[in-house]
Parts: C-alpha cells; structure tokens; sequence
C-alpha cells in the first residue's frame, strides 16, 4: 500500500517499523502545494495535525486522524460527512509502535474497512470509544501528569521519581520527553476542556516546561 502522512515526520521512523517496508511512504507537510494530487496517489491517508483538515480535499480513500486531541465527533461536527471511511489512531511517538493499533471508528459501518485496511497494513488493532485522548494516551498523559505533581509537591528529585513503569521501560519524565512536552500538554488540555475531571487537570510545573519550551532533566 501507498501510505500519505500529513505533518507525520516527528513518527517517520516508528511509522516504518510500524508497518515495515513493504509498503510506500509519501511523508507531506500540510501546505504543501502538491497535497491533493500526493492525496490521489495514496491508498490509505494519516492527517496527524492538531486539527486535521484532510476530508476538506474530498478524498474516497480511507483517512486515519490522530485523535488524541480531538474526537472524530468533534472534528466532524457540523461538517460535511466524509465520502470514505473515517478512523482515529492513537499516533503519540512511543505509542504507535505496539502489537495492536489504537483506532477507533467514526461510524459503526466503517468496521469491515477497518478489518481490511489493518489486514492490508499487516498490523492486529483494536477498537475504542471514539473520545479524546482515546484510551492509552489518555492514561499515560494521566500518569506522567501526577508524576509532575509529586516532584513539584517535593515527593522526590527527578531522577528518583523516574523509575520505570510496569510493563514500560520508561520512567515518566523520560516518556514525556520522547513523547514530546508539548503533546503532553494538548493531550491533557484537551482531555480538561472535554471532561473537566480534575485528573486531567495540567500540573503547573508541566505548563511552565511548556510555555519554556523545556524537556525534564534527566
């Protein structure tokens, strides 16, 4: 398959390992002059904006969109329906290079493509409730979000409150580095403005390395 990646050059590398180099990649920037006729030539679409715009070309191919800031729901409201089927993707970096992809579905019927497009990527997945973060982002934001509360409540130092994680080699502060400061943020920002659960709440600690353009020292 041909695979067009909007805006996806931070996950390039992943990406590939992900579904190997049988395929063909077409890496484009969002405004680049060229993106319908990159469009017409994929098999298959990944808009990874904040805000993804991609179903504006009128695209009948499949689209995957990164919704761990925004829901399929959210970004078709009001819209007009797409003319191909749609699906969320879970595309954190760290978090696309997994056994099974994250997806969820923007309408019940587009299940069967979603079996055949992953058959056809050659990768197992799972399906989630279309929401934002959907699930693994949402929990690993979740995680790394009270780590910054314990180390700005004085729990710790970061090298010692970064210890790795069950079932994950990183430690917190390391994972919010690779995922990058600023994706951690707009996760957790929009998961508060949808739901406005105090879990979801941004440590100020975490918001200042945000507005700094700062990494955890570790």
């Amino acid at each position: 398959m041909h695979l067009l990646v909007v805006e996806g050059t931070h996950i390039e590398s992943e990406l590939r390992r992900k579904f190997g180099a049988q395929h063909t990649y077409d890496f484009c920037a969002a405004d680049a002059p060229d993106l319908r006729t990159r469009l017409s030539a994929a098999d298959v679409g990944f808009d990874l904006r904040a805000w993804p715009e991609l179903h504006y070309e009128l695209p009948r191919q499949p689209l995957f969109y990164d919704t761990s800031r925004a829901s399929l729901a959210a970004l078709f409201h009001k819209e007009e329906p797409p003319l191909g089927p749609v699906f969320g993707v879970c595309a954190l970096p760290t978090l696309l290079e997994r056994e099974l992809l994250e997806t969820s579905l923007y309408q019940p019927e587009y299940a069967s493509a979603l079996s055949r497009i992953c058959a056809a990527l050659g990768t197992g997945y799972r399906t989630v409730q279309d929401r934002v973060g959907l699930v693994t982002p949402r929990l690993v934001c979740v995680l790394i979000n009270e780590a910054c509360h314990a180390l700005q409540e004085g729990a710790g130092t970061v090298q010692e409150l970064d210890a790795p994680m069950q079932h994950n080699p990183y430690g917190p502060f390391t994972w919010a580095n690779q995922i990058g400061i600023p994706l951690v943020y707009e996760t957790l920002e929009a998961l508060w403005q949808d739901t406005h659960e105090p879990r979801y709440k941004v440590c100020a600690l975490l918001k200042q390395l945000y507005l700094r353009g700062q990494r955890f020292e570790v």
